[in-house]
């Protein structure tokens, strides 16, 4: 059977279902599943049907989307809250755009739920997927062929994988946490500080924001003090009190009045515990955070490093979209720039960096 007679074979079918299978294509037409595949996306490229997971979907005779046909994404991110909060709400801005819909799958940073996720997401008959992997970069190895089985356009958010971690290359829009660890210390070194302290929780943004701390050191000539401790978010426990009691001590020895601090309720709580101890902020410390979700809020309003959040999920799913509704184009690594929002924590006036931290009081 030739292609031409095998399309109308589709689209007759379709007009009957509404939906096809790519399984029950195989059975009625008695080609292989590689055949069927290519047929639906030739009919999907000419706008004839719509490839979805597994199979396809007809559009609608009058080109307008209704509830029932208009176009569904798929979105798999760690977490609805926080930092991804406002990244589910750009692209659900985008969507509302082009008139789709957003099928949100939250993962909580479990590569087996996510797995599941991905799973029941596909299974709506989703005709593209936006994820954001529980995996960190350093960790794409681990992904296996996950990604590579998924049949329908993905574009990674906030993740680059690459070969040899996945079979083929991926469109993907991420922050450039490395430029944003930059701007921070660049920020402070033109207060005059050339010590700095620095507290990372130990988050996938870490390993790019070390790597802005190494460019740092080297184009701005200052002194880093990477500290091992984790922070608490919360807390007056005894615990949690002496490992922000030995961060300020760290401070003191480094002879460091600057601390960049990831992330937002980390910074806070350190702050409520120096000023606990006779600290001011930002005279005898300067804070400078990573993420600002929360920042402006904290008992003093947190000079901020702030990844474009909204704006990410509003570029990755227009990406995303104008894949499914034009021929596909080369594959593009996006990159978007954060920028610093300047508050109370951080000080205007330069400082005289021969003068370290005051002693922390008992």
């Amino acid at each position: 059977m030739l292609a031409p007679e095998r399309h109308e074979l589709i689209l007759r079918s379709l007009r009957r279902h509404g939906r096809l299978r790519v399984g029950e294509l195989v059975a009625e037409l008695g080609v292989s599943a590689i055949t069927v595949r290519r047929d639906l996306a030739e009919l999907d490229a000419a706008g004839l049907l719509r490839r979805v997971h597994g199979g396809a979907i007809g559009t609608s005779p009058t080109g307008q989307n209704t509830a029932s046909d208009r176009l569904t994404i798929g979105i798999i991110v760690p977490s609805a809250s926080t930092y991804y909060t406002d990244v589910i709400r750009g692209a659900e801005a985008t969507a509302a755009r082009y008139g789709a819909r957003l099928v949100l799958g939250v993962s909580g940073y479990d590569a087996d739920i996510e797995l599941e996720r991905i799973e029941k997401v596909l299974g709506v008959g989703v005709a593209g997927l936006l994820i954001s992997t529980a995996y960190g970069d350093r960790d794409g190895h681990l992904l296996g062929t996950r990604l590579d089985d998924i049949d329908v356009p993905v574009v990674l958010m906030e993740r680059a994988f690459g070969f040899p971690d996945v079979a083929r290359e991926y469109d993907h829009v991420r922050t450039d946490h490395a430029y944003g660890a930059m701007l921070a210390l660049r920020h402070f070194a033109d207060l005059g500080h050339r010590r700095i302290a620095v507290s990372m929780q130990p988050t996938v943004t870490a390993y790019w924001l070390r790597r802005g701390l190494e460019q740092a050191v080297d184009t701005l000539g200052i002194d880093i003090y990477v500290s091992d401790l984790e922070l608490p978010q919360t807390g007056d426990d005894p615990a949690s009190l002496a490992q922000l009691d030995k961060f300020l001590i760290e401070c003191e020895a480094f002879g460091s009045r600057a601390a960049l601090i990831h992330s937002d309720e980390h910074a806070a709580r350190l702050v409520e515990r120096a000023m606990e101890r006779g600290l001011r902020i930002p005279e005898d410390l300067a804070v400078v955070v990573y993420n600002d979700v929360t920042a402006a809020l904290a008992v003093v309003p947190l000079t901020a490093v702030c990844p474009p959040k909204f704006a990410l999920g509003e570029t990755a799913c227009d990406l995303l979209l104008r894949k499914l509704q034009s021929t596909p184009g080369p594959v593009q690594h996006l990159s978007l720039l954060p920028t610093l929002n300047l508050r109370s924590s951080c000080g205007a006036q330069k400082v005289n960096s021969a003068h370290g931290l005051r002693a922390v009081q008992s």
